[in-house]
């Protein structure tokens, strides 16, 4: 078997197998799914909170915190909280993503349709990636997001994952609930 530089096993994800990649994921901790994981945009899929596992637990936590002090009793009267708390078990039904390159992600995402069509682990190899519209959405919220993606070509992926899940642990421990 050739080395998957991305960390992935494979075989969990083939176009169609989505029952597979179900059992599998259900069995694990999030975080477990994700912390080897570079999307193909350069994110470290460890590092969000929607495939980490980090909205599920604090939503099932905020649940928790608003039955022990019985919230509903404290809420103005125009506040509807049963619809507040139908949103909260609706955000802990919600799936976790199991990263671009493992199926979720957005289906449609141009970053993620452009480098599969191109057969690339990701678009740091891409010799057009620094004047690539495709990443125009995400430039918004990360204006460095290509200089980062570079990085990830021209470094160990292994020593940066480590990295970043150390900066995770001291700068954003919400977003990282679950390492062991």
């Amino acid at each position: 078997m050739d080395h998957d530089p991305s960390g992935l096993n494979q075989s969990l994800y083939t176009p169609g197998n989505h029952n597979s990649l179900s059992r599998h994921l259900s069995k694990a901790v999030p975080f477990e799914n994700v912390k080897r994981q570079i999307g193909y945009c350069g994110i470290w899929c460890g590092s969000c909170a929607a495939g980490n596992g980090a909205i599920e637990k604090l939503a099932k936590g905020f649940e928790e915190l608003v039955r022990k002090y019985e919230l509903e009793n404290w809420v103005p009267k125009n506040f509807d909280f049963k619809e507040f708390a139908k949103g909260l078990s609706s955000i802990q039904a919600m799936s976790v993503c199991p990263g671009c390159r493992k199926g979720g992600g957005l289906p449609n995402c141009r970053i993620k349709v452009c480098a599969s069509s191109k057969k690339m682990v990701d678009c740091s190899r891409c010799g057009q990636l620094m004047e690539c519209r495709n990443f125009i959405f995400m430039e918004k919220d990360h204006p460095k997001i290509k200089e980062e993606l570079m990085k990830v070509n021209k470094g160990d992926r292994k020593a940066l994952i480590a990295k970043w899940t150390n900066e995770l642990r001291t700068k954003w421990p919400h977003c990282i609930l679950f390492l062991h």
